[in-house]
């Protein structure tokens, strides 16, 4: 996506020239919210595909892998659809991503609330259509929105995560670093020296903001792209873990079900049965 952000509707013929066009698993380098008014949506990511009956919410963070079909209920289907640039509201997008990244969707009740957020989402696609919009508007309006869906995910997921801290910048920091390394066999004090810092503090702070450890993190970033792999190519299951850092296949393969509850060879197989149809 060219523009830093972009704000659209999926109706009744977008849905169908959707379900009648070639839809692949994806990754993209923005970020992507969608408000179901109408309808369904039969969402892939974090490799299981579920069914959600409108209204709800769906946050995909930058970089997921995942596919969205909308499907018609009783001859309707309406979402609004809003892309955006991480750089576009960072902070936000941040504080999204720690609440969003075991509930890409969830369903919301029709309320005043979720009115409050179709109104907004109005006032945002009114403000885009102008002919000098102003992004900045855009910007208050789309951090606005946020907000009320944050509330709204704490009322439906109350034992969910914490208020973020001080310490979301070490962490944003932690997994940027991450990114750049994750596939190396790098220890938890690499990354602690890193952030010049003692491995308990780094591990203090991912138990605040996420609830893992260091170590299940890095493990869990390498089974992400693990499956990735085992999903989007032909490598050999010693190649990938060879590449991510683990030398013994059989430790690798160990590590991928214990985090999953496959071996790489029946992930690979179930990814292709859904993927075919």
């Amino acid at each position: 996506m060219k523009e830093i952000f972009k704000i659209y509707q999926v109706d009744e013929a977008e849905a169908n020239r959707i379900a009648d066009s070639e839809n692949n698993i994806h990754q993209h380098d923005f970020e992507e919210l969608i408000i179901g008014l109408e309808g369904k949506l039969e969402h892939f990511i974090d490799f299981k595909s579920e069914i959600y009956a409108a209204p709800f919410i769906s946050f995909v963070t930058k970089g997921k892998t995942h596919r969205v079909k909308p499907h018609l209920t009783d001859g309707k289907c309406l979402f609004w659809v809003l892309r955006f640039k991480s750089e576009f509201i960072p902070e936000t997008t941040f504080q999204l991503y720690n609440h969003f990244h075991d509930h890409a969707t969830f369903s919301i009740n029709y309320s005043t609330c979720f009115q409050r957020l179709i109104l907004i989402a109005q006032m945002i696609a009114d403000e885009m259509q102008e002919g000098q919009s102003d992004l900045g508007i855009v910007r208050q309006l789309l951090s606005t929105l946020f907000t009320m869906i944050e509330s709204a995910y704490r009322k439906q997921f109350p034992e969910g995560l914490p208020t973020l801290s001080n310490s979301s910048t070490t962490f944003k920091n932690f997994l940027t670093i991450l990114e750049e390394n994750y596939r190396r066999p790098e220890s938890v004090n690499f990354y602690a020296e890193k952030l010049f810092m003692s491995a308990r503090g780094l591990n203090l702070i991912c138990h605040q903001i996420l609830q893992q450890s260091v170590s299940e993190i890095i493990e869990t970033r390498k089974l992400i792209e693990a499956k990735n792999l085992l999903m989007n190519t032909d490598k050999t299951i010693s190649e990938i873990g060879f590449e991510l850092g683990y030398t013994d296949k059989a430790y690798f393969a160990n590590v991928f079900k214990r985090k999953s509850s496959q071996t790489p060879s029946e992930f690979r197989a179930d990814m292709k049965s859904i993927i075919s149809k």
